[in-house]
């Protein structure tokens, strides 16, 4: 069995923060305690305490103002689904918390605009999937095209894929190593064909995030176009400046 993950302290803080919000410790309104009264509290550097903080501000649950303090504003919304990045390995966390259904597979011969996308050659024939993406059993959070290269067309994959990510099926299968994971994210009115899949209205507004898995070569291994209702997923990316090495 592999080892669990270790989630950074500020995560396991701003976790411990919103459960006594749900609980009620900190009522709605009411002030929760200063940043220095929460680094006694958890025996935490204040930059920790900052970082906890700062998720329950994204979350929408507190506000903070200069000179008064940091305000409870109420519970996350149950609906949606929040993805958090900070690295490779929350990809893997993101689908050991939701289940990805495939719909349909089969191969396409790639041209036009795509094959610009993908870094393929007209008419190469790549892996296409269909696929839908839940988290606790509720509606789909995305509909997903994925196009995997076709060195690894032959991938072995169960209709329900599991808690593995297609990008580490490919690697265990087939000895490969994805080195780097590229991402654009648009906002998009979403499609009848892909509202319909998704139980949502039709030109309703949607996120799509599109993932590229490069090897060290820098050939496109796996690209997933993912569609989410706007009302049923945020991501959450945080960005650190790098230390200067010095003279």
């Amino acid at each position: 069995m592999p080892p669990i993950r270790q989630q950074p302290r500020y995560l396991q803080l701003a976790q411990t923060l919103i459960s006594e919000i749900e609980e009620g410790h900190y009522p709605v309104g009411a002030l929760m305690p200063t940043e220095f009264e929460l680094c006694d509290q958890f025996g935490a550097s204040r930059f920790t305490v900052r970082e906890a903080i700062k998720r329950l501000v994204q979350q929408g649950m507190v506000s903070r103002q200069a000179g008064v303090g940091t305000r409870v504003l109420g519970l996350p919304r149950p609906t949606g689904y929040r993805q958090v990045m900070e690295g490779l390995s929350d990809l893997q966390q993101y689908t050991q918390e939701t289940t990805l259904t495939i719909l349909e597979r089969r191969t396409v011969d790639i041209a036009g605009a795509l094959a610009v996308q993908l870094g393929a050659t007209a008419g190469q024939t790549w892996l296409h999937l269909r696929a839908l993406r839940r988290a606790d059993g509720s509606r789909p959070i995305s509909y997903s095209d994925v196009y995997i290269h076709p060195a690894f067309r032959s991938l072995k994959l169960a209709n329900e894929v599991g808690d593995v990510p297609i990008f580490k099926r490919i690697e265990e299968q087939f000895g490969e190593q994805i080195a780097e994971v590229r991402q654009q994210i648009e906002a998009v009115p979403i499609a009848a064909a892909v509202a319909r899949l998704l139980e949502a209205k039709t030109s309703s507004a949607g996120l799509r995030l599109t993932r590229s898995y490069l090897n060290g070569r820098g050939e496109v291994v796996e690209m997933a176009i993912n569609t989410h209702p706007a009302d049923r997923y945020s991501y959450s990316q945080t960005f650190r400046r790098e230390q200067n090495p010095g003279p």
